[in-house]
């Protein structure tokens, strides 16, 4: 499994990820999983579906949050929650690319994908 780590010297340490989104970064076309997974090219082109590592997420969905008079003083921030997003940084995600925006940032490419467009995540969990 790709392990990327945002420290300060990161050049994606910028960039913030919106809402229900997650950045992520496309593996490449043959690489296979410690676990053995991955997409073959033939399915990658006729499917649309692509596979790539989680880099960052957003903060998930919004929920308001009932204001009530006494918290006119609160910044604008505190009124809205979120419900987190399932995919966390350095998961392998198979997304389906036709509800994904490609980017490139700084000459690497990369999927705005939202995560509704992600059809299922690999985790490699901490022992």
């Amino acid at each position: 499994m790709m392990t990327i780590h945002l420290t300060e010297n990161n050049k994606l340490k910028k960039l913030i990820v919106v809402g229900d989104r997650v950045l992520v970064k496309p593996a490449k076309p043959n690489e296979r999983t410690e676990s053995g997974l991955y997409l073959p090219p033939g399915v990658q082109e006729k499917e649309k579906v692509q596979q790539g590592y989680v880099i960052k997420t957003g903060p998930g969905y919004a929920i308001p949050v009932p204001a009530d008079e006494d918290d006119a003083w609160k910044p604008q921030e505190e009124k809205v929650k979120y419900i987190p997003l399932q995919a966390k940084e350095g998961d392998l995600a198979i997304f389906l690319v036709n509800g994904s925006t490609e980017i490139l940032y700084q000459g690497e490419k990369y999927f705005i994908v939202p995560q509704g467009a992600i059809l299922m995540l690999e985790r490699e969990e901490e022992l």
